[in-house]
């Protein structure tokens, strides 16, 4: 299948790139050069894999036909599809990128006008999956942009994801994510007040947790961040310095429509004090610090 044999570059190895680049290797695709502002991180990746750690970002451009970035922030994003300099855009005609992130909805709108102008093609696949899922290739991906992009890199996609969702024009995936992580981030303060106020009662919190499991208080965070509450392991899929942003990404688009999100305000609170305290590097589930007993 000659989607298979697309060329693939990387623009972002952290965890979640790096996994991702690992899979599509062992699925066949070349990934034909990695890019990353951590040095070490890209030549360490590339040596793997025996590709290029690109100098530059139009290297990875010239050298594939896909690239797939997955940067930090709006900040970062700009960056890389900067007008001037050093970008992604340089001899981008004909190219497809595929942004990851999870960054403000407007950033991906941009974007895709950048790369149009360009001659390339710009579409966002937002994810909802964690490390593992990267590596595994079964990431549940949310794509905002033009359809027919969407259609072109299909097979792509499906190599990367287990499920995918076209939401509709750019920026609208974004918005989605974002409110996938809003309400991840509220679940995962709630649990953490649960069990943390379990905890100052005596309770057994394994008992405590097959209730929750059993009735309105069960969630998906209950089943991924439970143990490691209880247990004080917060090794980082998701960090807590990254739920308060993409919370502040949520509480934006509501300051746009005008409407207050109490929830979410309080929920951005108790992460910004992790970041604060200097425990953003924390896993998300180690917001359950600020509780249990003892921990602060």
């Amino acid at each position: 299948m000659a989607a298979t044999m697309q060329r693939v570059g990387f623009v972002g190895v952290g965890r979640m790139g790096a996994n991702m680049a690992r899979h599509l290797r062992d699925e066949g695709y070349t990934v034909t050069a990695v890019y990353d502002v951590q040095r070490e991180a890209a030549e360490s990746l590339a040596s793997e894999l025996e590709c290029q750690a690109s100098e530059n970002l139009a290297g990875v451009t010239a050298s594939s036909d896909a690239i797939i970035t997955v940067v930090t922030d709006d900040n970062s994003m700009r960056q890389i599809f900067s007008e001037s300099g050093d970008s992604l855009l340089t001899g981008a005609s004909g190219k497809v990128f595929v942004n990851c992130a999870t960054v403000t909805p407007s950033i991906h709108v941009e974007v895709e006008a950048l790369a149009e102008k360009a001659g390339a093609a710009s579409l966002e696949a937002c994810m909802a999956s964690s490390i593992m899922q990267a590596r595994d290739g079964t990431l549940y991906l949310m794509c905002g942009g033009r359809e027919e992009v969407f259609r072109q890199i299909e097979t792509l996609l499906e190599s990367l994801g287990a499920s995918r969702q076209y939401i509709g024009p750019a920026g609208t995936a974004a918005q989605v994510k974002a409110l996938v992580n809003m309400v991840m981030n509220i679940n995962t303060a709630g649990l953490a007040e649960g069990l943390g106020l379990g905890a100052y009662l005596g309770l057994d919190l394994e008992m405590l947790q097959r209730i929750f499991s059993q009735t309105g208080a069960n969630s998906r965070v209950l089943e991924t961040d439970g143990d490691d509450m209880i247990n004080g392991d917060h090794e980082t899929y998701f960090s807590a310095a990254h739920a308060a942003k993409d919370s502040g990404i949520a509480l934006a688009l509501a300051r746009d429509v005008g409407i207050e999100l109490p929830l979410a305000e309080a929920t951005k609170a108790r992460y910004d004090e992790m970041v604060a305290i200097g425990r953003g590097g924390l896993d998300k589930s180690g917001i359950a610090e600020l509780t249990f007993p003892g921990r602060r």
